[in-house]
């Protein structure tokens, strides 16, 4: 027979194992239903169905969806901006859509956290201005759209990393087709993405054509601008730059100090310092000249004459060789230096009553006298240029107009040619090419200085530059950049740079430099540099800079 108590026992411990059972099972059916009840649910604003959201006037993008939202939708919101990281909590989109919206500004990172995002449409808002990381992380868009917004340009490399993208649409936006935008020209060229015909709302040179059918090479970015670069304690009224045995140097002349500065680049320190100096008295000119690889220096004097310093090399010093005769230069103003038939010439300009704008000639141990131009004219400026291949020189004097005269090879001398009509009370004149055409820079001090283009028989005005207090009007070429620098002793330095298309020249850039009287350009280590003397203020060194303004 059976035992009937371990019947009872066997039927009670089945028992509490089947209750065990039933409150474990309940206990699971209530986390289930709590964790229901703590499901997000749609925000206020929002309306939403199965996997669809739809948010119209919330003055905020909401934290909490449900959770199976995969597509969602702003209209007509409240709020100024997209903001970093608004989406990190819904990661399940794979849609997102803002239309008719008020917010201007989408920031850096706003669609962070969105791995399964494919489309993302911004259209109808009022967009000014988007972070260049405002669609970092977006891997997998496929269809953007920021169509009919206020754009008018875009980040470089807005769409960095958006290997998926197979269409954008910029439409309705008005976008500048400047250098700021090549990189999208240049993306379009590069990328698998379609995107639909965008019209350029500007510049003037691209308003109206289509972005799409635009080249990288049809803007036009490089740019350039004079830096300040170094400062000088001293004051000057003339600079050259010069090469001696392969290195490059400058002079100065100054005349408070009675002296020549010579300075050479310092190739660790990266800057200029200095080399040599001449003693002199009231020095208005120093001007170097190479002859056979021997260094000379011609130093004009307002008081005590003017000599003429040589560069020995073995000991490393200037040693005087000559002066100028007195009688015809008595008080210099310019001088210049130029090659004929081989032979080596300076002039010298005299701008006192009672001397002559000479001539020298080297005869291979020494200057000499070669010709006097003219005397009693007061002569401020001289310019050595060849016309139609032929020498020619251009004094500038305060009592009379600019004369050009020509090199007679027979006589080897200069003849009188003409005169430039119309401009008087021209301090100087300098010259410059262009694709072949010969332009001068003629300065005046008050009133207007002038550009003028020779055409064949006679230099004719090509533009006009207001003067207020201008000794200089000095034209300088770096590379493909032509310039022309106005000095003024009552305002700031005009830097312009010449135009090709308008042939003239347009305004580039101010300077800030106290009674400006002379500029030259030096190059080293693949560097240009402005060196500007000032005759009230320190002598101010500029680097030329080239700058890609689609960076």
């Amino acid at each position: 027979m059976g035992h009937p108590g371990r019947a009872v026992r066997g039927w009670r411990g089945g028992w509490k194992r089947w209750t065990l059972l039933v409150w474990v099972a309940a206990v699971s059916l209530a986390s289930a239903d709590g964790r229901r009840v703590r499901q997000p649910r749609c925000p206020v604003g929002c309306t939403c169905t199965k996997d669809n959201a739809l948010c119209e006037n919330v003055r905020s993008v909401p934290h909490t969806f449900p959770s199976d939202v995969v597509s969602l939708s702003f209209v007509k919101s409240g709020f100024n901006e997209i903001t970093g990281g608004s989406f990190v909590h819904t990661p399940a989109l794979q849609l997102l859509l803002f239309t008719a919206n008020s917010f201007d500004l989408i920031d850096e990172d706003a669609f962070l956290g969105l791995p399964h995002l494919e489309y993302l449409f911004i259209e109808n808002n009022k967009i000014a201005s988007i972070s260049p990381y405002a669609f970092r992380g977006l891997k997998t868009l496929i269809h953007l759209s920021l169509a009919y917004n206020n754009l008018e340009t875009l980040p470089k490399d807005v769409f960095k990393g958006m290997d998926a993208l197979t269409k954008v649409d910029l439409r309705g936006n008005n976008l500048l087709c400047d250098c700021k935008m090549k990189w999208l020209v240049e993306w379009m060229h590069h990328t698998n993405a379609t995107l639909d015909e965008i019209y350029c709302s500007g510049p003037p040179m691209h308003q109206g054509k289509k972005l799409n059918d635009l080249l990288p090479h049809s803007f036009d970015c490089i740019t350039a601008e004079f830096a300040s670069y170094q400062s000088m304690k001293f004051e000057s009224i003339s600079v050259e730059a010069f090469t001696f045995g392969a290195d490059q140097y400058v002079v100065f002349a100054q005349p408070f100090a009675g002296t020549c500065s010579f300075l050479e680049w310092d190739h660790v320190e990266m800057t200029f310092r200095t080399y040599d100096t001449i003693e002199s008295t009231s020095t208005v000119v120093c001007k170097p000249m190479v002859i056979d690889n021997h260094l000379f220096v011609i130093v004009a004097q307002l008081f005590g004459g003017s000599h003429i310093y040589k560069r020995d090399t073995s000991a490393n010093k200037f040693i005087k060789i000559q002066d100028i005769d007195i009688l015809k230069i008595r008080k210099p103003n310019d001088i210049e230096t130029f090659m004929i038939d081989g032979e080596s010439f300076f002039v010298i300009a005299d701008s006192s009553k009672a001397g002559s704008t000479t001539v020298y000639k080297w005869n291979g141990n020494g200057f000499y006298s070669h010709q006097s131009l003219h005397p009693w004219y007061r002569d401020t400026d001289v310019e050595y240029l060849e016309i139609s291949n032929k020498p020619h020189l251009i004094l500038s004097s305060s009592s009379q107009r600019p004369v050009v005269y020509q090199w007679n090879r027979s006589q080897k001398q200069f003849d009188r040619r003409t005169d430039i009509p119309d401009m008087e009370d021209v301090f100087s004149v300098k010259h410059f090419r262009v694709k072949g055409d010969l332009f001068i820079c003629l300065t005046r001090f008050i009133g207007d200085s002038k550009v003028m283009r020779w055409d064949g028989a006679m230099f004719k005005e090509v533009q006009t530059f207001p003067s207020r207090g201008s000794m200089v009007f000095q034209p300088v070429s770096i590379g493909n950049w032509q310039y022309a620098i106005l000095g003024s002793d009552y305002s700031l330095t005009q830097v312009y740079q010449w135009d090709t298309k308008r042939g003239q020249f347009v305004p580039s850039q101010e300077l800030n430099i106290q009674a400006p009287r002379a500029f030259s350009l030096v190059s080293i280590d693949d560097r240009v540099f402005l060196l500007a003397s000032s005759f009230k203020g320190k002598t101010q060194i500029y680097e030329h800079l080239m700058i890609d303004l689609s960076n």
